[in-house]
C-alpha cells in the first residue's frame, strides 16, 4: 500500500495521506510502513507509541522534548481535532511560525513534524482520540512547553474558552524559552543539497 504526501510546510512538516481500501464492510489502511516512509524521505524508526483521549474543547500543548530529540507522527483515530506544529529552531527562517490543520478519523491524515517543532492540538468533536508515533523515548527531565496562547506566535485556534491543564496554562513564552541554554538544542542547520530532500 502506498502513502501520498499531500503538502509540506516550512520544509519539515509533512501532511501524509495513506492509501485506503474501503467497502461496505469497513476499511483497511497501513498507517506506517518503513520502506515506504524511507522512499518518501520520512523517518522509518519510531521508539514509542502514544494514545490520547480528550473531550471537546480540550487543548493540549505546545509540547516538545530535546533529549532524546522527539519528532512526532500524529493522527486522529476517533473524532476530530486541530493539530498544530510551531517552529522553535533558533536561526530558522520560519522561527515562531505555526501550521495547523483539522485531522479526523474520516480524512485519515497524518502529520509529521521533527524535533525542533512544538506540538499541540485541540478537540473539535464531542471527544477525540489521537495516536502518535515518537522518534524519542519520553524523558520528563528534558521536555517542556510553550504557552498555547503566546501572542508572538498567534495561533488561530478554532475553539473558544479551551480547557487546558494547569501545567499548560503556566507554560513559558517562546521568548522565555530562548533565554534558556536548553534552547540551543534546536538550531536551524544548513544542509547540503543531498540532505534537503529529507524531512528529518
Amino acid at each position: 500500500m502506498k502513502f501520498k504526501i499531500k503538502s509540506i510546510h516550512f520544509g519539515k512538516i509533512v501532511v501524509i495521506i495513506p492509501e485506503v481500501f474501503e467497502d461496505e464492510r469497513g476499511f483497511f489502511i497501513e498507517v506506517f510502513k518503513a520502506n515506504e516512509f524511507q522512499t518518501l524521505g520520512l523517518p522509518s524508526v519510531f521508539v514509542q507509541d502514544n494514545h490520547s483521549k480528550s473531550v471537546k474543547n480540550v487543548l493540549r500543548g505546545l509540547h516538545f522534548q530535546w533529549n532524546p530529540p522527539m519528532g512526532k507522527l500524529m493522527r486522529v483515530t476517533y473524532g476530530s481535532a486541530f493539530l498544530v506544529a510551531v517552529d522553535i529552531r533558533k536561526g530558522s527562517p520560519t522561527l515562531g511560525k505555526w501550521f495547523g490543520t483539522e485531522v479526523t478519523a474520516q480524512n485519515k491524515k497524518q502529520i509529521w513534524a521533527p524535533a525542533g517543532f512544538a506540538r499541540g492540538f485541540c478537540v473539535l468533536s464531542d471527544y477525540a482520540e489521537i495516536q502518535y508515533k515518537c522518534t524519542g523515548i519520553y524523558n520528563k527531565n528534558c521536555e517542556s512547553g510553550i504557552l498555547w496562547c503566546d501572542p508572538d506566535i498567534g495561533i488561530k485556534w478554532p475553539i473558544k474558552n479551551p480547557i487546558v491543564s494547569e501545567k499548560d496554562a503556566r507554560a513559558q513564552t517562546l521568548t522565555d524559552w530562548f533565554k534558556k541554554p536548553e534552547s540551543e538544542n534546536f538550531k536551524q542547520i544548513k544542509q547540503t543539497k543531498n540532505q534537503q530532500r529529507g524531512y528529518l
